[in-house]
């Protein structure tokens, strides 16, 4: 299992997408290495115990960051969380 921190939300100049995610995970430093980790499935436990379970999609840039989709919007409180990538 390797773990990612979640940098924000998915975001346009006036939109922002509640149940899409960027993760960095280190170790990962580039679009090649990202794209590996598509398909795989992430696990946020919430402070109150929930789990909440989403799925990469897609490398985000070119330094190793990945979008993660989850079925409901998150809490902003996710915002500078780890995750751990299944």
């Amino acid at each position: 299992m390797a773990k990612g921190l979640v940098i924000s939300y998915r975001r346009g100049r006036r939109t922002m997408r509640t149940n899409q995610v960027i993760i960095e995970v280190p170790g990962v430093s580039n679009r090649k290495e990202a794209a590996r980790l598509i398909g795989k499935k992430v696990l946020w436990i919430t402070p109150g115990g929930k789990k909440l379970k989403g799925i990469i999609t897609a490398p985000h840039g070119n330094r190793g960051r990945v979008r993660a989709r989850f079925t409901k919007g998150v809490p902003g409180q996710m915002i500078g969380q780890k995750v751990e990538i299944l």
